[in-house]
């Protein structure tokens, strides 16, 4: 008898330890996958701005070379240094994100330039140069990692009450609904993930997921299938975070004395 209860005591002990295993192999598998997926796309990225910045590079010789005046005894010189200032401004590209006080740098390195330009002629070559220039920051922009002053200065009065609480306030006016938010900006999640995480059941949970889709927060990958957040809605509720950290880091209001 005390042999068989030593024997299941040594075979519940030896399941304890072989599902400790699994679990210490299943994560060490989860990690290796991260570190190759982070170095995968590291690299997908590197290659990328590579192809983008040899692309600028070409670009910089051809418009120059087809667009600055032709009989001009300054035109080697001009050209070698709108080149230097065109290919310094071009390796912004490769930052994760380009600060307006380096773009401004560049501006005024190309006005200092207009300023001393000998020749009325020296305009056909400053247009050539400022347009490759505007062509750089439009894709800056259009990779997400510059903005400019036009992008960051909006009047309030432009702002449409509307849409802003029909798009934006009213979505995120719902504790659930916030909670989705969060929840599937950090992984897709599925209609019983999400149930289980709100606490809501059926045409509920329904009612707060169609108000996030119609929206634009978030979409389902295909006909029942995963959510995911948007970039709208990443964008939007990265601001909201911004704001919450004000506040928590905001003073206490005193007391108010009878």
């Amino acid at each position: 008898m005390k042999a068989e209860v030593d024997s299941a005591t040594e075979i519940t002990e030896l399941k304890s330890k072989l599902d400790l295993m699994h679990r210490d192999i299943k994560r060490m598998m989860e990690n290796s996958n991260k570190e190759y997926l982070d170095l995968m796309l590291k690299n997908l990225k590197k290659d990328f701005l590579n192809c983008i910045t040899a692309h600028i590079s070409e670009d910089i010789e051809n418009s120059l070379e087809r667009g600055m005046v032709e009989k001009c005894q300054m035109r080697e010189t001009c050209k070698s240094k709108f080149t230097e200032l065109l290919e310094r401004n071009a390796d912004l590209i490769k930052q994760d994100k380009v600060p307006e006080t380096q773009v401004t740098e560049s501006k005024g390195e190309l006005n200092n330039l207009r300023a001393e330009a000998p020749f009325n002629k020296c305009d056909v070559c400053f247009l050539e140069v400022t347009d490759v220039f505007e062509k750089q920051l439009k894709l800056m922009r259009s990779l997400h990692i510059y903005n400019g002053p036009e992008e960051i200065k909006m009047d309030i009065s432009d702002i449409s009450e509307d849409i802003l609480v029909r798009d934006v306030f009213e979505p995120l006016s719902n504790r659930q609904r916030l909670q989705i938010m969060k929840a599937v900006a950090v992984e897709t999640k599925t209609f019983t993930s999400l149930s289980q995480l709100t606490g809501l059941r059926g045409g509920n949970l329904i009612f707060h997921i169609q108000k996030l889709l119609d929206s634009n927060m978030i979409i389902q990958r295909h006909e029942r299938g995963d959510y995911m957040i948007t970039e709208k809605g990443y964008k939007i509720l990265k601001t909201v975070s911004q704001i919450g950290c004000m506040f928590e880091d905001a003073p206490e209001p005193e007391t108010l004395k009878a």
